[in-house]
């Protein structure tokens, strides 16, 4: 727990102030406290024995004073501790988002959604308790014990040994129950991981969920993992719920102690009624907190094993270290320079040099698994090469700052992204002001104007999730006019248009041939057509440029490229 605040401590000192309220709050609290178990004296001696009828007005009003002191405390440490909680879990999402988002891609495609949403939603509002509730409960709860016990030890020090000496005998089976919980929690938090992927998977696929009627078929799995959950849940409850009643068992054992000895002492009239009144109040209102400080504890584990997740991502190492210098100029050359990249022990690039110029057009053609998408993603340095290097315009591609290398990078992948936003916002993503000229200019060269201004408010039409309320060809031309409306000097085409027909993919290519005569363009295509008039063809297999060259001369020396070529155009 110690290592856990000292990581917490440079967000938590920043409310001090606030911090100082709740311990203000908690002081109010603790002063009532004590003061209910100090009006108990005079209430029994003076009031009832001796009969002083000024104190028929003195009590009444003085327990009125405590509990309104006792009121205002708990609504200041509440209201402040709320804060806290709220401010803090608010500013860790986006600690947490920036951190996963700033990550390499291995780590994104290794880690499924499900668990990496759970992290930022579930997990963080775990931690939420911890710092809200948890802290400064444990604050208060500690400082009330220490001002009871050294009440009680005022009032009668035989009688607070008795009371004191079952402390111990609570803190043992407390921390033994304390590291299960820690357990559970981190197993628990895992298999809600498991749900959140579940779930996210069926929304993502609900599509081929409905067409093969496989509705029950993913219920059922969903219900595996969800009665998993349960049990662990179950298990976290049987060993969480032993704290209190052998924190009572323990304190009951120590209070029957109190009333024999205390009893005697009142008998043997070493003590008065109220003074013994009053200790026995102060014994009910010390166990009470130390009650609470065990459950706090235990429930403590919970916070700390989500706390170990958050902080596992925050503390892990990008693999892919951000560049110092800032590329200002165009891309206008492209140097591969004997690049492997490795997964798993196996080159999924291996030793590829090649140089590509300005105003050049690259296709890429080779059997799945070959590294054409590769290939183009070590551009956008999703990956670094594990050997050789990167150029652009003769600077290896890690010294960019990586803001300043994409910008001059387009990048339309064969998976089409689209927001819930507005159609111009997305042809215009990541730009605060949208420059309603240049969309229109972009749907114009993606072929996409038509069918937008036939959409009920034309390019500011909402976007269902994922495109929903658009066709597959429709979400493509999009992703090509927000390509097109970046005016990039790299473009990178991953079978950009697989869902258009013939003669959509025919005018788009052409109103892309004018605008990319004097940018770089990288193509994987589909279609015989989209490349055939490419400046260079490249043919990968397993990593390997196994041919180069254009159509014509591929054709006429290439058997891999002919088999490929009849491929792609079927």
């Amino acid at each position: 727990m110690k290592e856990i605040v000292k990581r917490f401590w440079p967000y938590i000192k920043e409310y001090k102030l606030y911090y100082l309220l709740v311990i203000f709050g908690g002081l109010l609290i603790l002063v009532s406290t004590v003061g209910t178990a100090q009006i108990m004296k005079p209430m029994m001696d003076d009031m009832f024995i001796k009969k002083d009828k000024t104190m028929l007005y003195i009590i009444p009003l003085g327990l009125i004073a405590i509990y309104v002191t006792k009121a205002i405390g708990k609504y200041i440490q509440t209201v402040f501790m709320e804060y806290i909680g709220q401010s803090i879990v608010t500013r860790f999402r986006e600690i947490l988002l920036d951190k996963m988002i700033h990550l390499d891609m291995g780590f994104l495609y290794a880690n499924r959604s499900g668990e990496l949403i759970s992290r930022v939603t579930n997990d963080i509002g775990r931690i939420q308790f911890f710092v809200s509730n948890m802290l400064p409960d444990m604050f208060r709860d500690l400082l009330t014990v220490i001002a009871l016990v050294g009440y009680i030890i005022y009032l009668n020090p035989l009688l607070s040994f008795y009371t004191l000496i079952v402390v111990p005998l609570i803190i043992f089976p407390l921390m033994k129950i304390a590291k299960k919980l820690k357990k559970y929690s981190h197993r628990s938090q895992s298999k809600n991981a498991d749900l959140v992927s579940r779930l996210t998977e069926v929304f993502n696929n609900s599509e081929i969920i409905k067409a093969n009627a496989t509705e029950k078929f993913e219920v059922s799995r969903f219900s595996v993992e969800n009665w998993k959950f349960f049990k662990i849940n179950m298990k976290a409850i049987y060993v969480g719920a032993l704290v209190s009643p052998i924190m009572e068992i323990i304190a009951v054992s120590g209070l029957a102690m109190v009333v024999y000895v205390g009893g005697k002492e009142v008998f043997d009239g070493k003590m008065t009624v109220g003074e013994f009144t009053a200790f026995i109040t102060a014994v009910g209102l010390v166990f009470e907190p130390i009650r609470k400080l065990g459950g706090t504890y235990s429930k403590i584990q919970d916070a700390l094993a989500a706390s170990e997740r958050v902080f596992e991502i925050i503390d892990k190492e990008n693999r892919v270290i951000e560049g110092r210098k800032e590329l200002k100029e165009e891309i206008k050359k492209i140097e591969y320079k004997n690049v492997v990249l490795q997964y798993e022990n196996i080159n999924i690039l291996d030793g590829i040099s090649l140089t590509i110029n300005q105003g050049e057009h690259i296709a890429l053609v080779g059997d799945s698994g070959g590294g054409k998408s590769t290939f183009m993603n070590m551009l956008l340095r999703f990956y670094d090469p594990d050997s050789g290097e990167i150029l652009i315009n003769g600077t290896n591609i890690k010294e960019f700052k990586q803001k300043s290398l994409k910008h001059h990078i387009a990048l339309v992948s064969q998976r089409i992204y689209i927001f819930q936003d507005t159609l111009a916002a997305n042809v215009a993503y990541g730009e605060e002001e949208i420059d309603e000229a240049k969309v229109i200019e972009a749907l114009k060269l993606a072929d996409a104007y038509d069918f937008v201004m036939q959409l009920e408010d034309g390019i500011y039409t909402m976007m269902s999730e994922a495109g929903a309320n658009l066709s597959g060809g429709q979400r493509q031309r999009i992703a090509i006019a927000r390509a097109i409306y970046k005016h990039a000097s790299l473009l990178l085409f991953d079978e950009a248009t697989s869902a258009l027909d013939n003669e959509s993919e025919k005018r788009i290519q052409k109103a892309l041939d004018a605008y990319t005569k004097d940018k770089i363009t990288l193509t994987i295509a589909h279609r015989l057509s989209t490349i055939e008039h490419a400046d260079k063809i490249l043919v990968l297999q397993k990593g390997l440029i196994v041919a180069s060259g254009t159509h014509k001369e591929l054709l006429e020396c290439s058997a891999v490229y002919q088999r490929l070529a009849g491929e792609l155009k079927k």
